[in-house]
């Protein structure tokens, strides 16, 4: 039991602390607002994180948690491809919706230079797990190249993935993410199409 009240705490203030940095910024977001925020103290705060900077690598909880939400809302009769599309439309729709330009930027930049874990490449996220199901299932199912691994598959699509988001950032935000990946993403997956 303590377990689950130690996730719940964690993720309160995970959760928390993206909103206000959304709502408020990132500069202008104090610990003591994230405090009060998830009705949490500080001592939990500091449990957890050295400070606010340690947060920023926790924007991939934060799509974890959207990908678990995407499970269960996701028609099981689309085909791969279609999942594969749906869930990139989901997730950049909530970015350009709820993280800022600066925000994504500072998890891509902290990601870039850290030395040890890297959160968004981590294989045991919901993401990569989601995305091993449905690409695997796609190629039993005879609707995904079956001359590449799923975990080829998989890899390419969280490299195109990323690739779109830096690309957003580089441009300093100067289209709609979610529109951009619409007309592009299918084209992409097209090639993991079997024959």
């Amino acid at each position: 039991m303590p377990r689950k009240n130690t996730r719940n705490t964690k993720g309160r203030i995970i959760s928390a602390a993206w909103k206000l940095f959304y709502e408020q910024g990132y500069e202008d977001t104090t610990i003591e607002d994230i405090v009060f925020e998830s009705e949490t103290s500080k001592g939990s705060f500091y449990h957890y994180f050295d400070g606010k900077d340690a947060l920023l690598g926790t924007l991939a909880n934060v799509f974890d948690e959207k990908y678990e939400e995407l499970r269960e809302t996701m028609d099981s009769s689309m085909d791969a491809l279609q999942k594969l599309i749906y869930l990139n439309h989901e997730l950049f729709a909530m970015i350009d919706a709820s993280v800022s330009l600066d925000l994504l930027a500072r998890l891509l930049s902290t990601q870039l230079l850290a030395r040890g874990e890297k959160h968004l490449l981590d294989r045991n996220r919901t993401y990569f797990k989601l995305l091993r199901q449905i690409v695997g299932e796609g190629q039993r199912a005879g609707q995904l190249r079956g001359d590449c691994t799923a975990n080829d598959i998989v890899k390419a699509y969280a490299l195109w993935e990323r690739a779109l988001m830096y690309d957003w950032c580089l441009c300093g935000g100067e289209y709609s993410l979610t529109d951009y990946t619409d007309k592009v993403t299918p084209v992409f997956l097209e090639g993991y199409r079997a024959r």
